[in-house]
């Protein structure tokens, strides 16, 4: 099992989500629950439709970090 970092952002209609690591692999919906819960199918398709084609799924490479300032 592999954890993928999935950057989640505000946006002006809910949130979107990315995974750096999977180029592409992209989500959103009105809220974060929805918008985590969606990204989790993504990356889950995104690694499927990756292997049934023969590509390298890679590894997990980017780290996360909340970072309090001021």
């Amino acid at each position: 099992m592999s954890k993928y970092v999935a950057l989640i952002e505000k946006t002006g209609t809910g949130c979107s989500a990315h995974v750096p690591d999977l180029p592409g692999c992209i989500a959103a919906a009105e809220t974060y629950r929805e918008t985590v819960s969606l990204i989790h199918e993504a990356i889950e398709f995104h690694i499927e439709g990756m292997l049934l084609h023969g590509e390298h799924v890679p590894e997990p490479t980017t780290l996360a970090e909340m970072v309090e300032v001021g």
